[in-house]
């Protein structure tokens, strides 16, 4: 069975792109990080009271080692199905 997942962005204090997949509970799935150089590193995301309506997701920005929590509503999620898996 598939699950359908959102994605959520915003930015470090020290620049780094954030990134969180969530899924349909609104819980962190996965989080990623990227700085200017266009390098990506995993940075651990959390989700914070994920079944208010507005929720937090904290993530542990792998480049200058903050926690970064940001505030999200539920409602401007927009989930999409999975595309089709490489064979």
């Amino acid at each position: 069975m598939a699950v359908k997942t959102a994605t959520v962005h915003s930015v470090c204090e020290c620049q780094a792109r954030l990134g969180a997949e969530l899924d349909e509970h609104r819980r962190a799935v996965k989080g990623w990080a990227r700085d200017r150089r266009e390098r990506v590193l995993v940075a651990p995301a959390h989700s914070i009271h994920p079944e208010t309506t507005s929720f937090e997701v904290a993530w542990a920005c792998p480049f200058c080692t903050r926690n970064t929590v940001r505030l999200f509503d539920a409602s401007a999620l927009s989930f999409r199905e999975p595309g089709p898996r490489a064979a």
